[in-house]
């Protein structure tokens, strides 16, 4: 029986639960082996993404619906339960008939029998019928509040660092689909683009932190279908990290730049519109090899006109291989992406508390290996997408403290002046929030030694 998107959307979150690997990860192998269309491709990350925003309310329903607790469920089932409820509470573009047949069809190919297929069509229809007097996801449960869909270690840490109220603000952000964010190449005039999009019947808001960006807050599809993404007229990037990579300023002829973790590019690319092509070299580092792939591929796209050195290989390796100092460095490093809960919703389900001290050690090295790499008088920026003090505050701090040819310096003077309210202690530190994702970056100079 053919794979429909509901249960590659099922399936997905089978294999996560079992797993702990990243839903995209996940979700791309098991549309590859439904032969998923684009369209069905994007409706089983909607909804699998979906359940993952709303998992606590979901199991709040399965435990009003359901007579056998939901522990007791087979996972494959419990998955295709809280997905055919988020169809029917969520999606209401879906004919409510469509969401139970499907499910029930996506049960059906997943082969289980016809008394299981039964009773995931008897509890989908319980809940159409019984929709009026079932708590609705705003509805205050006994602590007071909407679920909050988060496990309880991060948000008893939330509450502490950042109080009660700000703790619900960051979740709320958290369980809403966030709105897609450009980054507009310098190549690209805004006035134009706004008017290419308005042809396309595609709508636009600007930033409210950044003057480059744009929100497209009705836009759901790939992003490979916006008019000028083959053009490399703007790149997907939210505005935290845009506002991190003018941190690295001063820019100007002759400057050597150092991306220590490039990833996909999106920090590298801007750098290098930031710094031009009389700068003296940007170069990437990227060990994973299918990121390294799509590095070059972005750069290429985005930026056709200047010219990027990029190694395959780890920082450690890299600074090994006597590559000389670099007047300017960004070390965006791997972290618990805490910060980026909104759009990677797997994260706040996959992360353990115990985890943070090995994340903080590998952090604290690479800014010590980072560091060596750092020609006097040059900067240094420190960033993750972690609201957790552990891997942000914490390694500054101790980092400060062994290396004292080194100090923080204020980012007001490189952001603007609508950006100033997200510094916090000396770092640009916003928190999740509408148009922002949660991000921590320390601007770091390095003293001119004497003779």
């Amino acid at each position: 029986m053919k794979k429909n998107a509901r249960f590659a959307a099922i399936e997905t979150l089978k294999r996560l639960q079992r797993d702990r690997k990243p839903v995209t990860m996940i979700l791309d192998s098991v549309a590859r082996k439904c032969e998923l269309d684009t369209g069905d491709r994007q409706l089983a990350m909607k909804i699998s993404y979906g359940v993952l925003r709303q998992r606590e309310y979901l199991d709040g329903l399965l435990g009003e619906l359901c007579r056998r607790p939901v522990s007791q469920l087979k996972p494959f089932v419990y998955q295709a339960l809280s997905s055919g409820l988020f169809q029917l509470f969520f999606l209401d573009r879906i004919p409510p008939s469509a969401a139970v047949n499907e499910t029930v069809k996506a049960v059906k190919s997943g082969g289980f029998p016809e008394q299981v297929q039964g009773f995931v069509n008897g509890v989908l229809r319980q809940s159409l019928r019984r929709k009026s007097e079932l708590p609705a996801p705003d509805a205050p449960g006994t602590a007071g509040h909407p679920p909050l869909n988060h496990p309880d270690w991060l948000t008893s840490r939330w509450e502490a660092h950042y109080g009660h109220e700000a703790m619900l603000k960051i979740c709320a952000h958290n369980n809403r689909e966030p709105d897609l964010c450009l980054h507009l190449s310098p190549r690209t005039s805004r006035k134009a683009y706004l008017q290419l999009l308005q042809d396309n019947n595609i709508g636009a808001l600007p930033g409210n932190y950044c003057p480059e960006a744009l929100i497209l807050p009705d836009f759901h599809g790939p992003v490979t279908n916006l008019p000028g993404f083959a053009e490399g007229l703007f790149q997907v990037q939210d505005q935290s990290a845009q506002l991190a990579t003018r941190l690295l300023a001063p820019f100007g002829p002759g400057r050597r730049y150092l991306d220590c973790c490039a990833g996909l590019g999106g920090k590298t690319t801007h750098l290098a519109w930031l710094a031009g092509a009389t700068a003296g070299g940007v170069t990437a580092i990227e060990p994973d090899p299918g990121r390294y792939r799509l590095l070059g591929e972005n750069f290429d796209r985005l930026c056709p006109d200047i010219k990027l050195t990029s190694h395959q290989t780890t920082l450690e390796l890299f600074a090994g291989s006597n590559p000389g100092l670099f007047d300017t460095i960004l070390l965006d490093t791997p972290c618990t992406g805490t910060g980026i809960i909104g759009r990677q919703p797997d994260i706040r389900w996959n992360r353990r508390i115990t985890e943070l001290d090995g994340y903080r050690e590998r952090q604290t090295a690479l800014l010590n290996k980072a560091a060596e790499l750092l020609a006097p008088g040059g900067i240094l920026v420190y960033a993750t997408c972690s609201i957790e003090p552990e891997e942000n505050s914490e390694v500054i701090a101790r980092f400060l403290s062994l290396n004292t040819d080194f100090f923080l310096t204020d980012p007001k003077h490189y952001l603007p002046e609508n950006a100033h309210q997200l510094i916090q202690k000396n770092c640009f530190a916003p928190l999740p929030a509408p148009g922002i994702d949660g991000f921590f970056a320390a601007r770091l100079s390095r003293t001119c030694k004497s003779d």
